[in-house]
């Protein structure tokens, strides 16, 4: 017979990702006490899956190429990647897959962790399938906070399902590496995977059903481009996938839409990822259908979901919203379905964490202010991101196109990265970059840089764009000489000041 154990805390967290630890730290340095439920390892994907483990597995290849591009260091370096070396430290990064040292943080800021699977059974209530056998049902009583992150959604091609393809996850842990691999998808995952594989010695064949990076300008993204076809990538854009199939020696062979097949040892599906929210018990508070599929969750700018029946919270939640839809229940980082960036979800999570504790002190009645600690403004409109391809692609706020659907005036301003500070750089750099201008405020609402090591420069656009800063008192920004950041006096002076 199952053991049975009832808890009630303030606040309780699903998912003990990144996002999830910060809610939970905000919320008891609020005062508040909080338990958070994992299921897999505390650290959640982006330690273990994604972001550490893909950039450690692309910066060695970065550094090398780098190296070679800049004559004097180029004579003196090898030519090819030590791929054992280069899986070691992914191994470092990961901490070899063991969560001892997150599980020491939660206990340090004194937020309790129940390993297993939890799901809502009620208002406020979870049940918690605990993988000491024990079953864990649990009370909050102001919040709880779905952090459970997203998985990834495999495309409708024939042949698919059930095959042992890899996602991200296999990819970013394999223990080898792979002779030949066709990776499906050409966005972010995909294009960062298939340039580090073919640098580590795998070829790579990358199929794409329309263009490379295409929520990027062109101009960016054939940067991008013209870096994998250098490290031998055969990228075949625009192109569908009729089927797949494996053969008795265990490789796949991919049906494309134009006739050709390509065969591979491995086969990697990275077209984009979904929510996670399936099997959370959200039908029994009015969201989703009794077969556990839930549509998108509709959150405000502190995380809280709408929608949830009237008969499923009492009113005002306990925090004296008086919303009228239970006031209790949030959803942050990939489960809201907004905007799916690690460094964006923990920033979303001090918001919701924050808001949380000071609706739990009476502190914040109803929305808060635009910018202020409790709301996630900025994933209207500054949100930066980062493609750690070689050359990189960085960005940050509205492209020209979604800022003129957004009703703004805009213009652009664009061009090659070509100052001294690039050419000390590297042999032969190579960049571009882009602002985007509101003609109304003339202040910036994004802005793009393709090119070597264009990350660093991000920063700066993205506290341009936040802090609104004027053009004219932004010309005063002087950038340091010789730097690559001296392409925002190019930008602006092409602008016009």
């Amino acid at each position: 017979m199952t053991a049975r154990v009832e808890r009630e805390f303030d606040v309780i967290v699903i998912g003990a990702g990144a996002v999830g630890e910060n809610v939970a730290d905000r919320v008891v340095q609020g005062g508040l006490t909080a338990v958070i439920i994992e299921a897999e390892l505390v650290g959640g994907e982006c330690s273990y899956w994604a972001c550490m483990p893909s950039k450690a597995l692309l910066r060695p290849g970065t550094a090398l190429h780098g190296a070679q591009t800049v004559p004097g260091a180029g004579e003196a370096v090898t030519r090819t990647l030590d791929a054992s070396a280069v899986l070691k430290r992914r191994d470092y990064f990961t901490s070899n897959w063991q969560d001892d040292g997150q599980v020491n943080w939660l206990e340090d800021t004194g937020i309790e962790l129940i390993r297993g699977r939890g799901r809502l059974t009620g208002p406020r209530a979870v049940e918690v399938a605990g993988r000491d056998g024990v079953s864990y049902q649990l009370a909050a009583r102001h919040a709880v906070v779905l952090c459970t992150g997203s998985a990834p959604t495999a495309p409708p091609v024939a042949g698919l399902a059930g095959l042992g393809y890899w996602t991200t996850r296999e990819a970013t842990s394999a223990r080898s590496i792979p002779r030949s691999l066709v990776v499906l998808g050409g966005g972010v995952a995909g294009t960062e995977l298939a340039q580090a594989f073919a640098r580590l010695g795998c070829a790579v064949t990358l199929v794409a059903r329309g263009g490379l990076l295409g929520m990027y300008p062109k101009d960016a993204a054939d940067l991008v481009l013209a870096g994998l076809r250098a490290d031998g990538v055969d990228v075949r854009l625009n192109t569908g996938t009729e089927r797949v199939s494996k053969g008795g020696g265990g490789s796949f062979t991919v049906d494309l839409a134009d006739g050709d097949s390509i065969t591979a040892e491995r086969l990697l599906v990275a077209t984009g990822r979904h929510p996670a929210l399936d099997g959370l018990g959200l039908e029994t508070v009015g969201l989703g259908s009794t077969d556990g599929k839930v549509p998108p969750l509709r959150t405000d700018t502190t995380g809280l979901v709408a929608g949830i029946d009237e008969g499923a919270g009492d009113g005002d939640g306990g925090n004296g919203d008086g919303d009228g839809d239970g006031g209790w229940l949030y959803a942050v980082g990939d489960a809201a379905g907004r905007v799916m960036l690690t460094h964006q979800g923990k920033y979303s999570a001090r918001a919701t964490g924050d808001a949380i504790a000071a609706r739990a002190k009476g502190e914040l009645k109803g929305a808060p202010e635009p910018w202020s600690r409790f709301a996630q403004t900025a994933n209207e409109h500054a949100v930066p991101n980062v493609v750690f391809t070689d050359p990189e692609l960085a960005s940050v706020g509205r492209s020209a196109e979604q800022a003129q659907k957004d009703g703004y005036r805009v213009s652009s301003v664009e061009l090659p990265i070509s100052v001294a500070g690039s050419s000390l750089h590297s042999e032969h750099y190579e960049g571009w970059a882009q602002l985007v201008v509101d003609e109304d405020r003339k202040v910036l609402l994004g802005a793009t840089f393709a090119g070597p090591d264009v990350a660093e420069l991000l920063h700066a656009a993205t506290i341009a764009v936040v802090g609104e800063v004027p053009l004219d008192r932004l010309w005063h920004a002087v950038p340091s000489y010789p730097t690559v950041s001296e392409v925002w006096l190019r930008l602006l002076e092409e602008y016009g000041l």
